[in-house]
């Protein structure tokens, strides 16, 4: 017999090596040596009170054994020989699509113009110390995308979209943490992360994959409203007959390529602003409620997640980094963006998130509707200028103390900060445009109001936090298909379709299925 429970505990039961299991029998009026197992499903905390409760929906295994196996099977099969589906693009959505083709019996042939896992953080040292940006490899190009370098969330409200405990169960598969399956909000870790990413490369290739690092799309060659060829940076043709699209929110060359051969685009609202960066301790003393004290070791650094409407605009926090740090993000020389990532231990003595507001591509870039659908991006393109002006032209980032950036002064020193190429300070709150930063400053009263402690002068504000999503849309037919390129699937972030790992990973499962007919 199986019985499906929700169970509460306190810290000191947490800490109890049987604790969960006492707790199971005595809801269940029995006791625990009548128990042959407990599978958990899902564990939360709940920390509104000061009384912290653990929230757990468990499996209780009465006279019969716990199952050892998954659910999901991965049926991979050698596709050396198969017919072959082309997929631009290598982060979650490519790497999902790659392993749905193998499953459905279709060749994949992966082009990125990143490098590999390993040879990518070369380049990443190359940003935080030289300040030079390898516009091919850096924190948003490169193998499994921005995600593997920012974090490994895997949290996601696009519940409808696919199967998500199907996407988890593919990452376990393939190295990750089991632990995944049951937090409520999964997490894998930059430090942990390459190597599962690297585990998924290596399966593609052994089921007669193809996955061709460094090699940069730069045209296409079009006929009858199909992509029979495509041109590759070293002048390489490729015949195509099915294109997945999955070159992420940042492939701007892929946009203007587009753009110029007058294929639809559509410019999209996305969120601009800032990051801010508070020491831990102060964060898991207005959650934990422990001020002055450390938290308990039971539990993980804290998080938050806030939200204010300004003038019928939504402030939010956005991709917010527990024990975490601050990354330079920019995909060219120029420009200064700012990205948060987590070690799978939470445990740097930084917590970030971006700040951000929303931008509506049909109401607020009026100055901009001469770039017709790029005009959201071309807006993204001048804010993140701006902040490598203001940064000292360098990967320096500009920034201010959460207190001035609100009070609209300038700060005469900043905080220490996780952000390895340094802060400058500059006057963010006249720079960035009033409809962010007036919004944005609005935005951090109310979250001092709601987090008491939260507005602080021991909190940075960095920016720019521009690359929450794509600008621009690549419209695509119930078929998936591209209306005007019968052959194209835009794909995950890069065609305005997700908004994350795990929404990526579903989106190129579903371009996968859609191509593979």
């Amino acid at each position: 017999m199986i019985k499906a429970l929700q169970l509460r505990i306190n810290l000191h039961q947490e800490r109890q090596p049987d604790g969960l299991l006492n707790k199971a029998a005595y809801d269940l009026g029995m006791k625990t040596s009548e128990i042959s197992g407990m599978k958990i499903l899902r564990k939360s905390i709940d920390a509104r009170k000061r009384n912290i409760m653990f929230n757990y929906k468990v499996e209780i295994y009465i006279n019969e054994p716990v199952p050892e196996t998954s659910d999901y099977h991965f049926d991979y099969k050698d596709v050396s020989n198969a017919k072959p589906i082309h997929i631009i693009g290598f982060g979650p959505a490519g790497m999902y699509a790659a392993l749905r083709c193998i499953e459905l019996g279709f060749k994949p042939i992966v082009l990125e113009r990143g490098k590999n896992v390993q040879d990518r953080r070369r380049d990443l040292k190359a940003i935080n110390q030289d300040h030079f940006v390898n516009e091919d490899s850096n924190y948003c190009f490169g193998e499994g995308g921005a995600g593997t370098y920012s974090d490994g969330k895997l949290y996601t409200r696009s519940l409808k979209r696919g199967d998500v405990r199907r996407i988890f169960e593919n990452l376990v598969y393939h190295g990750a943490t089991d632990q995944i399956l049951v937090d409520a909000h999964p997490h894998i870790g930059t430090n942990k992360l390459p190597k599962v990413v690297q585990n998924i490369r290596e399966n593609i290739i052994k089921f007669g994959g193809e996955v061709h690092f460094e090699t940069r799309v730069t045209d296409f060659t079009i006929k009858n409203n199909k992509i029979v060829a495509i041109q590759l940076q070293n002048e390489k043709e490729i015949d195509v007959e099915k294109v997945i699209l999955a070159t992420g929110h940042s492939a701007r060359d892929i946009f203007y390529l587009l753009n110029d051969k007058k294929i639809k685009l559509e410019a999209k609202s996305f969120a601009m602003g800032v990051r801010v960066e508070h020491p831990q301790d102060i964060i898991d003393g207005i959650q934990y409620h422990c001020k002055g004290e450390q938290r308990d070791e039971l539990l993980p650094a804290a998080s938050y997640s806030l939200v204010q409407q300004v003038n019928d605009r939504g402030v939010y926090s956005f991709c917010m980094c527990p024990g975490g740090f601050i990354v330079p993000a920019a995909t060219a020389n120029g420009e200064v963006v700012v990205n948060g990532m987590s070690p799978s231990k939470r445990n740097n003595k930084f917590a970030n998130s971006g700040i951000v507001t929303e931008i509506n591509a049909d109401k607020d870039l009026y100055k901009y509707e001469h770039f017709g659908p790029l005009k959201a991006l071309e807006y993204q393109k001048d804010l993140e200028r701006l902040a490598f002006t203001a940064g000292g032209r360098r990967q320096s980032a500009p920034a201010q103390r959460l207190t001035d950036f609100v009070e609209g002064k300038l700060s005469s020193s900043l905080n220490e900060t996780s952000y390895q190429p340094g802060l400058k300070s500059a006057p963010l709150h006249s720079l960035l445009p009033k409809i962010i930063g007036g919004s944005l400053r609005k935005g951090f009263k109310a979250f001092g109001e709601k987090m008491k402690g939260y507005y602080t002068a021991e909190a940075n504000v960095i920016g720019v936090e521009s690359r929450t999503s794509s600008p621009v849309s690549i419209p695509r037919t119930e078929t998936l298909e591209h209306p005007e390129i019968t052959n194209l699937f835009p794909c995950g972030e890069g065609g305005g379709y997700a908004g994350g790992i795990v929404s990526a990973a579903m989106d190129g499962e579903r371009c996968a299925e859609a191509a593979c007919v």
